[in-house]
């Protein structure tokens, strides 16, 4: 299953160990997670929380019980979050496929048109601003690459680390 939450990435990647544990280890309800990583956080709204409880759950560090939701032991090194950021997160691909392919620097609004037509319809209907949406959440995508080290920033734009052309052709 893939995820299609991402939140802003944060200022640094340890931040991730941060969220993963304030998700209790005995599970609880989403409303008790989000309260949890609201409080522990500092996130603003229980949207972010939400977010951020989803994202985690697209990382393979926190799943859904019958019981509720709970953190998993799994530790949140670089190559891992690399993988499942990649694998968890729908549309990761084909922004990553994009930058590697990509000659020149890929803004966010490039990387967006190259995925808006995998966009799925219901999500089109759901918002009449589905693209800007999306469109951020390509940006936010874009943020964790370059936070991960997959991406860097140059001219305006994106490009692929060696990283992520190396994940990406032994996928």
């Amino acid at each position: 299953m893939k995820f299609k939450l991402v939140p802003a990435p944060p200022d640094h990647v340890g931040f991730v160990a941060d969220a993963q544990a304030a998700v209790p280890l005995v599970p609880g309800s989403e409303d008790d997670c989000c309260a949890r990583l609201m409080r522990r956080l500092g996130f603003r709204s229980r949207d972010v929380a939400r977010t951020w409880l989803t994202f985690l759950r697209a990382l393979d560090l926190a799943t859904e019980t019958p019981e509720g939701f709970k953190r998993l032991r799994t530790e949140p090194t670089p190559a891992s979050l690399r993988e499942n950021l990649i694998s968890g997160v729908y549309g990761a691909t084909d922004v990553a496929d994009a930058l590697v392919a990509s000659a020149d620097p890929l803004t966010v609004d490039e990387a967006f048109d190259g995925f808006a037509d995998r966009v799925p319809d219901w999500e089109r209907y759901r918002t009449s601003d589905w693209e800007g949406v999306w469109r951020e959440r390509v940006g936010h995508l874009l943020g964790w690459f370059v936070l991960l080290d997959l991406a860097e920033e140059r001219d305006g734009g994106y490009v692929a680390t060696d990283d992520l052309s190396d994940l990406r052709a032994d996928a």
